[in-house]
């Protein structure tokens, strides 16, 4: 079939809606009683967790997706479904994760957003929002169109000043890590007169779009053994977005990100990297690679 530019811009309006939608219902919950449960996922407790609200903004996410679903063919990847092999199935399926950042939710802090990508069953995203209700600020990308904040054409600059302060986004589970800790310590090394900022305890999806803050910026979750590292509709999205706007996204050995894996879901074989420049992100996985081999 494939999708023509016209098909795209519809579609990621149509996510746009959608994701305004859930969060707007997430919004309105927090700080409320809410069903918290366990659910059998990676090993650190922020995919662990679910709580009703989780399932209450799928729901209306894929009611608000329901035609498109129909019209275009398309498959569904979603955080709190049973996976049932659609992606590999058709031409393309929407990956959906309702309520990135649990943790930050259930605790009524900053952090927290809805994440909404159209892939191809290859694995290439075409489309990719990230809302975050807290804010009121949407992120959004159409391959090949570029990227917008708000509205608002975001392209990152292709050579960041060396006296800006370099910014790092980090996951709450990389703060026991000391392969992590490493890493920070030779970017700071680096990082020249702006010095280095560390920003911990979003979820995934604002931690990777957080590089279009502008400046030298980087988010990264380093292989590892043990099940987990963040999944598929963590980072669909926000792979779009920071691509589109010019920045760099791959794995820790500078491969694109499998956004359809055969295999587990989860992303901890190869681990992700999101950077503002190929300077920053050669330069973390060139850490990581002598980390590596010292073991």
């Amino acid at each position: 079939m494939g999708f023509s530019e016209r098909d795209l811009r519809e579609l990621g309006s149509l996510a746009a809606g959608a994701a305004r939608e859930a969060g707007e219902l997430i919004e309105q919950r927090v700080g409320s009683r809410f069903l918290v449960e366990g659910k059998e996922a990676g090993e650190s407790l922020a995919s662990q967790v679910v709580t009703e609200v989780d399932r209450l903004a799928e729901e209306r996410i894929l009611r608000a997706l329901e035609a498109s679903i129909e019209a275009f063919g398309l498959g569904v990847l979603t955080e709190e479904r049973k996976d049932d092999g659609s992606r590999f199935e058709r031409e393309a399926f929407w990956c959906i994760d309702p309520l990135d950042g649990t943790l930050p939710f259930i605790e009524g802090v900053a952090g927290y957003g809805v994440s909404i990508a159209l892939v191809t069953r290859a694995g290439a995203p075409l489309v990719g929002v990230v809302y975050d209700p807290r804010e009121d600020r949407l992120f959004e990308a159409t391959k090949g169109c570029g990227a917008r904040v708000d509205g608002q054409v975001r392209r990152l600059p292709e050579r960041p000043l060396g006296a800006e302060v370099l910014a790092v986004f980090s996951d709450r589970s990389s703060r026991d890590d000391p392969r992590h800790a490493a890493v920070l310590r030779d970017l700071e090394a680096v990082s020249g007169a702006g010095g280095i900022s560390n920003t911990v305890g979003m979820g995934a999806a604002l931690n990777a779009c957080s590089v279009l803050r502008g400046g030298r910026s980087c988010y990264f979750k380093l292989p590892k053994a043990k099940r987990g590292g963040g999944s598929v509709w963590d980072f669909a999205a926000s792979a779009c977005i920071v691509s589109e706007a010019g920045g760099v996204v791959c794995d820790l050995s500078g491969a694109a990100l499998k956004l359809n894996p055969e295999r587990s879901l989860f992303m901890n074989e190869s681990g992700v990297l999101f950077a503002s420049c190929e300077f920053l992100a050669e330069r973390i996985r060139k850490t990581h690679s002598k980390i590596a081999q010292i073991g």
